[in-house]
């Protein structure tokens, strides 16, 4: 069965006429946060087909989309899937073109690197974002802090010359030294300054190839997603706020699954050994065994008689068993005494 990560139970409301929700009783009527899309009918990929398809003879490993959750076939992704080694994410065609910010990470993070192509007619489109109005201001501020770091040289080159004023000397000085420290903010601005940066802006303002493809990604690519006022907003809006969340991630689920699997597999009585010393251990293997035979004796007589095992049946063994346990305990003790 495919589960969303947005998936909840739908237990008693309108699909299940007959059948109420032990845990909320009061539940709605419709569950809003699902989503029905064409898995949930076992059918995957842009082809629409199922999983297996007896019909589909070419042998094609199926890849998942990170974003919309849906399985694809690697020769319907429009890009040849990377060896499975160099990447651990995909996220499809549509979810590109939905999520359309990725395309200026994928200059730089996606495997293999989406970069500048000489003809784009057949690779795709390269995109420029257009300076705003306020990175003008931005160019121009620094053009004219170039030009007057240029005065200030001009400034410091006549200062360096023999001058027959000393009250111009000083005038010098201090007008240097003024302009100097204007280049330094002070460190409130500056962690200011910081905190709104945007990551995003800054790959926009670059070059970049747009492509109806897939992309593929690396195991440590969302980390490096910004998470400034704006972007955070932004994947709000297109609801795509678990790409900042590293336990979301393709790797971190594996990890999760081998250790429930490694859980699954664990030997409560092996674990409960390997807590005990070499006396402790000894004496719980001949409990063990010792309840095992009588158990097996015990049963195999209802085998025999071809009757039923009832809960009386079983309560009264242990009783009888524990009963026999400790009269055996008493004996040793007034032997030993």
């Amino acid at each position: 069965v495919f589960l969303s990560r947005n998936f909840r139970c739908d237990c008693g409301n309108s699909k299940f006429k007959n059948l109420q929700c032990k845990l909320l009783p009061e539940k709605g009527k419709v569950n809003s946060g699902n989503k029905y899309n064409d898995n949930f009918y076992g059918l995957y990929c842009t082809c629409k087909r199922p999983y297996p398809d007896p019909e589909d003879e070419i042998p094609d490993e199926m890849i998942q989309c990170i974003v919309c959750e849906d399985w694809f076939h690697g020769r319907h992704l429009g890009a040849v899937p990377p060896e499975s080694g160099d990447f651990h994410e995909m996220v499809c065609q549509a979810c590109m073109n939905h999520c359309h910010f990725l395309w200026a990470y994928a200059s730089q993070l996606a495997v293999p690197a989406l970069t500048k192509v000489s003809s784009l007619e057949d690779e795709g489109i390269v995109l420029k974002v257009e300076e705003s109005e306020e990175q003008k201001k931005e160019i121009k501020k620094e053009s004219g802090v170039e030009h007057q770091e240029t005065k200030e040289e001009k400034q410091m080159e006549q200062f360096n010359e023999p001058s027959t004023s000393s009250g111009s000397d000083f005038l010098n000085i201090y007008g240097y030294c003024s302009k100097f420290l204007q280049k330094f903010p002070v460190e409130t601005a500056k962690t200011t300054s910081e905190s709104s940066f945007c990551k995003l802006k800054e790959l926009q303002s670059k070059q970049f190839l747009k492509k109806d493809t897939a992309t593929f990604w690396p195991s440590n690519w969302r980390s490096k997603l910004c998470t400034c006022e704006d972007c955070l907003k932004m994947y709000s809006e297109l609801e795509v706020q678990f790409l900042t969340d590293e336990c979301d991630t393709v790797l971190a689920y594996e990890n999760k699954g081998t250790s429930d699997q490694e859980t699954e597999r664990r030997d409560p009585l092996m674990d409960t050994l390997n807590s005990m010393n070499r006396v402790q251990q000894v004496e719980l293997i001949c409990e063990y065994n010792d309840l095992k035979t009588e158990l097996t004796d015990y049963l195999r007589r209802f085998a025999d008689e071809g009757t039923v095992v009832k809960r009386e049946d079983i309560q009264h063994f242990f009783e009888e068993f524990q009963s026999r346990k400790r009269r055996r305990t008493n004996r040793m003790q007034y032997y030993c005494s």
